[in-house]
């Protein structure tokens, strides 16, 4: 009964923390045409209520596609149709066909905030709590509510998706799916990841290590045998899970072929949709013009290329020797892989790769803790334009200060405690400087927040030079890319000489 009373104190916290933050601005608020993403979760509301099926990913008169059109899989849709049900109930003007267009009033803003607290609430929490009380290392009745605290308090997240304006169903199935494959429950885990990449297609990011882990449990069962049994199971499962939710699209070709067009619209170039994200192609064209010297063709290619090159170890090794603790830190790796090089990333992106990290903050508290304040930085241009600088400010140290104070990570930074003690018996001779590892480490840490802190008061007061006037955007997205090229070399490194993969892992009990 007590685990269970911290646990209740720590969902009423992270839950004031999210309503706390939902009661600000939101994104566009104020700012015709096109007003921001909070509008373009309502304008779906409005098209899929008001429309049949067959019009909702179609141009039509009755839905510009110019205008917030539906680009996420059939599911957004389903969850938007609810949600417009019941708006209908309360107030129809809130989803009226083209008259709602830019509909702002206090009562709609508390509706749509309350759907997005109820879907945090029934989806994400509760996967969060079981996964923390699940872990054997978090057996304890304080562990776990201090894990579960700090995922819950990840400031990234809640920053989207309470203020910003996002639900988190996606990454709340994604994290349903790892506890059900946590428990060897392989067809439940995968029905829950189909039904995340089902509400954005984002999680193909995510998609390679879910294929190789089950892919090296056949195999490693025997291909023969129970393998062959387990792969047919999980196939069948998959495109069931898919043929229900794409069902109302198969009446023809054209359907199916629309809506693929709307989820992955590849001729708007290499990174059309924003151009100061933190990942390698928006801070090489800082220097480098990529999109003037190089076509969408080439641009895509290259993009495929060099995002398979830097995932195709991680993967190889999740296949050859499947481990629970091997896919979440792939999950990590190959997410890092697709936000840093492929093709039309956003800045929420980020959000794809923090959510692995956080499901090993109890593994390598310090380099999760730091990833995480990277992963919320990274994002302050967008923050700043949606008016969330306190709700930035005051989440991040109250993040920072929970870690610190949870996991002690500043005492956690020896070579061992960074997942790199068989990295460094590999170097044999070589290992001398790592005497010195965990000073060097912390200096790096205090540097790196001591950067963010200077940049984002910099940001947030500083007028950039009139010749310059994305100085701080462009730093800020420069800076953060480089700090997840080291990350990425650094989980590939723990990935790739983890010795623990080859031998039965620490699993969900």
């Amino acid at each position: 009964m007590e685990k269970w009373s911290l646990m209740t104190i720590t969902v009423l916290i992270a839950l004031t923390v999210r309503w706390a933050v939902s009661l600000g601005s939101y994104s566009g608020a104020g700012k015709p045409p096109m007003y921001g993403d909070y509008e373009a979760q309502r304008h779906w509301q409005e098209v899929t209520y008001n429309l049949p099926v067959r019009q909702w990913y179609f141009n039509t008169s009755d839905n510009n596609l110019l205008y917030w059109g539906l680009d996420y899989p059939p599911l957004t849709a389903y969850h938007s149709f609810l949600c417009a049900y019941i708006a209908k109930l309360i107030n129809p003007d809130w989803i009226a066909l083209h008259t709602s267009r830019g509909y702002e009033s206090q009562p709609h803003k508390l509706f749509m905030r309350t759907t997005v607290f109820v879907a945090d609430l029934l989806v994400y929490i509760p996967a969060v709590i079981l996964y923390c009380f699940s872990l054997k290392e978090t057996s304890t009745k304080k562990k776990a509510s201090i894990c579960a605290l700090c995922i819950l308090l990840y400031p990234g997240l809640i920053l989207i998706d309470h203020g910003h304006f996002q639900y988190p169903l996606s990454l709340g199935f994604a994290l349903w799916a790892v506890l059900c494959l946590s428990y060897d429950w392989d067809l439940l885990g995968s029905v829950a990841f189909c039904l995340a990449l089902n509400y954005k297609q984002m999680e193909l990011y995510h998609s390679l290590p879910f294929f190789c882990y089950l892919l090296g449990k056949c195999f490693k069962k025997g291909l023969k045998g129970k393998g062959l049994v387990l792969l047919m199971k999980i196939a069948g499962t998959v495109v069931a899970s898919f043929a229900v939710c794409w069902l109302p699209f198969c009446t023809d070709v054209e359907q199916i072929m629309q809506v693929l067009r709307r989820l992955f619209p590849i001729d708007r170039g290499l990174f059309e949709a924003c151009d100061k994200v933190a990942n390698v192609w928006c801070s090489l064209s800082v220097l480098i013009k990529i999109k003037n010297i190089v076509s969408p063709q080439t641009q895509l290619k290259l993009s495929f290329a060099v995002t398979f090159l830097t995932l195709l170890p991680t993967c190889i090794k999740l296949t050859i020797q499947p481990s629970l603790r091997g896919f979440k830190f792939a999950l990590v790796s190959c997410a890092l892989s697709f936000f840093l090089f492929s093709y039309q990333v956003h800045e929420k992106s980020i959000l794809l790769a923090s959510l692995p990290v956080c499901l090993i903050i109890n593994e390598i508290p310090f380099m999760a803790t730091w990833f995480l304040l990277v992963s919320t930085f990274s994002m302050l241009p967008l923050l700043l334009k949606d008016g969330l600088l306190l709700a930035y400010t005051v989440t991040t140290l109250a993040f920072l200060s929970i870690c610190v104070a949870s996991f002690s990570i500043f005492e956690k930074t020896s070579a061992e405690d960074l997942q790199l003690k068989p990295f460094s018996l590999s170097l044999k001779g070589y290992v001398s400087w790592f005497k010195s590892f965990p000073k060097m480490v912390k200096s790096l840490f205090l540097l790196s927040v001591t950067l963010m802190g200077v940049l984002s008061l910099m940001s947030a007061a500083v007028h950039p030079p009139q010749r310059l006037p994305d100085l701080f955007p462009l730093s800020v997205s420069v800076i953060s890319c480089l700090h997840f090229l080291l990350f990425l070399v650094y989980f590939n490194v723990v990935i790739l000489w983890d010795s623990k993969n080859s031998r039965s892992q620490k699993k969900i009990s």
